[in-house]
């Protein structure tokens, strides 16, 4: 995804590895490569495909499975989730006819890791937050 390492933990003095939003401002590279997972992420179709495959059990789906709980063509399903690839949120292996994919749970660890507030932070609550 990035090319910038992370610090291994309890060798920097630091908490945490891949500081987060609020402890270090983001530089130029590492704001564009959040941009583009967080681009993937912003459309309610590969929100979803994302989320089907985190949450299969054994860690893997088909996308023979995918494809009938969307009414979309499977070109269209197989678009979205190239794009899931290439933000580095997925990964995938054909076997045979059908491709099977899998989370790469790195890349979402970095993004909580990234939005999480440090220890002790004072918790804010802006107006019209809505998750």
């Amino acid at each position: 995804m990035s090319k910038q390492e992370c610090v291994v933990l309890g060798q920097d003095g630091t908490d945490g590895c891949c500081p987060g939003l609020l402890t270090v401002p983001l530089d130029e590279d590492r704001a564009e490569t959040l941009a583009k997972v967080f681009k993937a992420l912003g459309d309610p179709v590969r929100l979803r495909l994302l989320s089907m495959i985190a949450s299969r059990a054994g860690g893997e789906v088909c996308v023979c499975d995918l494809t009938p709980a969307f009414d979309l063509s499977q070109p269209t399903i197989s678009h979205h989730l190239k794009l899931l690839k290439q933000a580095g949120l997925i990964d995938s292996e054909r076997r045979g006819t059908w491709v099977y994919y899998r989370l790469l749970p790195e890349t979402t660890d970095q993004l909580a890791a990234i939005l999480t507030r440090p220890a002790g932070a004072p918790a804010t609550e802006p107006a019209g937050a809505v998750i």
